[in-house]
């Protein structure tokens, strides 16, 4: 449902513009260094990244569904650490807020995370509890005005830079009606943050675990004000965050077609250039295919979200698809690069490194699966 469809093509290309300009040529740099530059993250601020999909009323710019998919197409052509820092507070750093939150939360924590003031972190996954997330073991229990938490949060995206927390705790009995969404601030006591993880890819974005030991937190900090409601909270937020994560294999897969049809043109074998052999073009085609199968997969799952259309089902689909195909494509990458695609000086061997994350988070494949089987299950009984 694009709204405007001459601004959201200037958006689009300003973006376009901001990563080959801005964001390409510091790839490398980041992967080396594991950060992004501090004078980077301020541009992202200036041009409105944080804020894509907070409402306009809280100082964000309030996109659509299928807008802001255009835009994850865009941010998705460069390393992921760039969109994984903006990430955060576009999903399931604000998402549940702006579903859930009372006024007062919305006031009070939206429009310092649309303006990149702070950044947002989601703390759901524990030690034991990933894919079933409703096993998690963190507790809240009421003292007085106060929730006191304990507990291990887990491979927490951009909790080394957060300045706000939603936590998912058990606040009741077993299962998913027991679990309940805190807001709980940066620097509160009792919150404390373990050592930076080292990761296979993605590196420059940056995860840790979040440990509390007898955080204090108040009552009234509970997304909406009511316990119990934080499973169906995180279900809300998960269509649209695996939306924009299918959104950024897109973009990613379209930027690795790119380097590998250059590579393909410019490397000569046998007295003309590799592109020109049939087994290659293969690849080439494969990889098309695919990408454009995922794109159009994207959008018409963003357009049925816009509608007020359920689709759990089409953005497990979207996810399931996206984050494999983006793994193909990167293996052919690589394979056309040849030797000079396992060599590190090459982007192709740093997206390959990158994009086998997107398999695994916002729910694995094997998750997605499941949640589409499901679906299809519910449906058919009626």
């Amino acid at each position: 449902m694009i709204r405007d469809e001459e601004s959201l093509a200037a958006l689009v290309e300003t973006v376009r513009r901001f990563v080959a300009d801005r964001l390409v040529p510091l790839e490398a740099q980041v992967d080396h260094d594991d950060a992004i530059p501090e004078a980077l993250v301020d541009e992202m601020r200036g041009l409105g990244l944080f804020g894509l999909s907070v409402p306009e009323a809280y100082g964000g710019l309030g996109l659509t569904m299928e807008e802001e998919v255009h835009i994850a197409f865009e941010l998705g052509k460069t390393s992921p650490a760039f969109r994984s820092l903006i990430g955060t507070n576009n999903g399931i750093g604000s998402q549940g807020i702006v579903a859930d939150g009372t006024e007062e939360q919305k006031a009070e924590w939206l429009p310092r995370l649309a303006r990149g003031e702070i950044i947002g972190s989601f703390a759901l996954t524990e030690p034991d509890a990933g894919s079933d997330a409703a096993s998690l073991r963190t507790t809240a229990e009421l003292d007085g005005e106060d929730y006191v938490l304990n507990g291990t949060k887990r491979f927490i995206t951009n909790a080394p830079r957060a300045g706000l927390f939603t936590v998912m705790a058990r606040t009741g009995g077993p299962g998913a009606p027991g679990i309940s969404p805190f807001l709980v601030e940066r620097g509160r006591p009792g919150l404390i943050l373990g050592k930076v993880d080292r990761k296979m890819g993605q590196r420059g974005t940056v995860t840790c675990d979040v440990v509390f030991e007898n955080c204090r937190v108040p009552a009234h900090n509970i997304i909406g004000g009511v316990p119990g409601l934080g499973f169906k909270t995180a279900m809300k937020v998960l269509d649209r965050g695996r939306l924009h994560i299918a959104a950024v294999c897109v973009g990613l897969s379209e930027r690795m077609i790119v380097d590998s049809l250059a590579y393909a043109m410019g490397r000569v074998q046998f007295g003309k250039p590799i592109a020109e052999f049939q087994l290659v073009q293969a690849m080439l085609a494969d990889s098309r295919a695919e990408a454009y199968a995922a794109r159009c997969m994207v959008l018409d799952a963003a357009r049925r979200r816009d509608e007020g259309r359920a689709i759990t089902e089409e953005a497990a689909a979207a996810k399931l698809f996206a984050s494999e195909m983006v793994g193909r494509v990167a293996d052919r990458n690589v394979q056309i690069h040849g030797g000079a695609g396992y060599m590190a000086d090459y982007a192709a061997e740093r997206f390959y490194r990158d994009v086998r994350l997107f398999r695994i988070y916002e729910g694995t494949s094997q998750i997605q699966q499941l949640v589409i089987a499901r679906e299809m299950i519910r449906r058919a009984q009626g």
